[in-house]
């Protein structure tokens, strides 16, 4: 990011703004009580009300009534207005009441105000830890090389056997203390983090939802070809990153199996003596408690944008019907008012009704098809000079040994050009042979023809003379 990016922000971000308002303490003080610090999501407004009067109260009786004159309920409505965008204000179908959420950020200024107090204890293994389980699976799991795969396994079961045999032998490694706090308090900032991206993905859900709904509001063309964007809209919010990468989470978390073994592990960390007195092990063991509504309320805005864009076509559909009647009421009256008066001359002109009547007998008779004398007199070959050594030239290009030539080149490297295959394995049919290999390039998957470059091919014909030909370049790949 350059000056001018930096400066945007300053200027523009809802965050920024919040660090830089002349009430940001008692705003944050505020947002720690009523959302991230109960972990709660979705609050009504007098909910929000009651609990922004009792930090109100607390903080007029040691500041002075006149600290802050404004009533609860007005501060809720300056932090939701188009200004602030600190809290999201929006209502749930069936209620009246309005709700409140925290933007994604206002939670980020939250978060980062929080680490501004400083810990006592920070987690350093446990980051060391998990960064090389990200790199290790990272790395495993884009390795192509069977051998290299299997090799990395085969090295994890001999240090799961090793370790099972030490357990055996009774040496048996239990993490201490140090060692299990900083792990959870890891864990404990994973979840966190969690938590507060759910916000940031909804916040980009609604706002290809937003994109939509404005291209439906400002469309100009036809019904059909506005079907087909918003469906192609649709595909882009599910195939997306952000799509597929909570849709991968929601698979995850709504799996039985999974479901079940992450409640028994979170049962088995309370349980450990070494956490005994921490005071985040409530929230540790709540963990997937807190998940599941956050998950659930960004599923529906996702379900949401299917039920809006069927609501905004059928309002289009129901405002071309109610034009269509429009022009269909005023022909009507326009005809009743030329009844009296009808305009001289012809005033318009209608085929009578009327049925076509076809009698049998008016049909015309079968009549033979009459026969066409051929001359079919042969005359003989021998009298004919015709040169027939053109039907004895014709040869084959095998394609089924120009992929074994393309798979033994392969065979030792990655990929290869088409010169690098004919330099191992000459053209021995010519031009026909090279547009054979061209054939195949187009069917494969593994094979790529790049227009920007060329290449040189060489062969050498029967009678000793060199032929050359200037391609486009072809590279063939080692199918995965």
């Amino acid at each position: 990011m350059d000056f001018y990016a930096i400066n945007s922000l300053r200027d523009n971000h809802a965050g920024w703004s919040l660090l830089r308002a002349q009430n940001a303490p008692l705003a944050l003080a505020f947002f720690m009580a009523a959302f991230t610090g109960p972990n709660q999501r979705n609050l009504g407004r007098q909910e929000l009300i009651d609990v922004l009067d009792d930090v109100l109260f607390g903080l007029r009786d040691s500041e002075g009534e006149d600290r802050f004159p404004r009533s609860a309920g007005e501060y809720l409505d300056d932090w939701a207005a188009d200004e602030r965008k600190w809290l999201r204000k929006y209502y749930v179908p069936g209620e009246d009441e309005p709700h409140y959420d925290l933007t994604a950020a206002a939670e980020d200024v939250v978060r980062w105000v929080e680490t501004l107090r400083g810990r006592d204890f920070v987690a350093t293994q446990s980051r060391l830890t998990s960064i090389f389980a990200v790199l290790k699976q990272l790395v495993q799991q884009s390795e192509t090389d069977p051998e290299v795969r299997l090799a990395e396994l085969q090295r994890q079961r001999d240090g799961i056997d090793a370790e099972m045999q030490r357990i055996r032998d009774g040496n048996i490694r239990v993490m201490t203390a140090p060692e299990a706090l900083d792990h959870l308090q890891q864990l404990t900032a994973l979840a966190r983090d969690l938590l507060s991206d759910f916000r940031e993905v909804e916040q980009n859900f609604r706002k290809l939802d937003r994109q939509v709904r404005e291209q439906i509001a400002t469309w100009v063309g036809t019904q059909g070809e506005l079907l087909e964007s918003i469906f192609d809209n649709q595909q882009d919010i599910s195939s997306s990153l952000q799509g597929r990468t909570f849709q991968g989470f929601w698979d995850y978390l709504m799996s039985p199996t999974m479901r079940s073994e992450l409640q028994d592990l979170l049962h088995r960390a309370t349980q450990i003596e070494a956490l005994a007195g921490s005071d985040s092990l409530h929230a540790v063991a709540n963990l997937h408690q807190d998940w599941l509504p956050a998950v659930e309320q960004t599923q529906a805005t996702v379900r949401q944008l299917s039920q809006q864009m069927r609501r905004l076509l059928d309002d289009k559909v129901f405002l071309e019907n109610k034009r269509i009647m429009q022009l269909i009421r005023s022909i009507e009256s326009a005809a009743l008012g030329t009844r009296e008066a009808p305009p001289s001359g012809a005033f318009m002109e209608i085929e009578a009704p009327s049925v076509d009547v076809v009698l049998p007998f008016e049909r015309p008779l079968y009549e033979p098809s009459r026969k066409v004398t051929v001359e079919d007199s042969v005359e003989n070959a021998e009298d004919l000079d015709v040169d027939a050594g053109a039907l004895f030239n014709q040869f084959f290009v095998d394609k089924e040994r120009l992929k074994a030539n393309i798979d033994a080149v392969l065979a030792e490297a990655d990929q290869a050009t088409l010169v690098e295959i004919t330099e191992k394995h000459p053209l021995s049919q010519g031009l026909a042979e090279v547009v054979a290999y061209y054939q195949l390039a187009t069917e494969s998957d593994w094979a790529t023809i790049n227009p920007e470059q060329s290449q040189h091919l060489s062969w050498r014909l029967p009678d000793g003379s060199v032929r050359e030909a200037t391609i486009e370049q072809i590279i063939f790949g080692r199918p995965a």
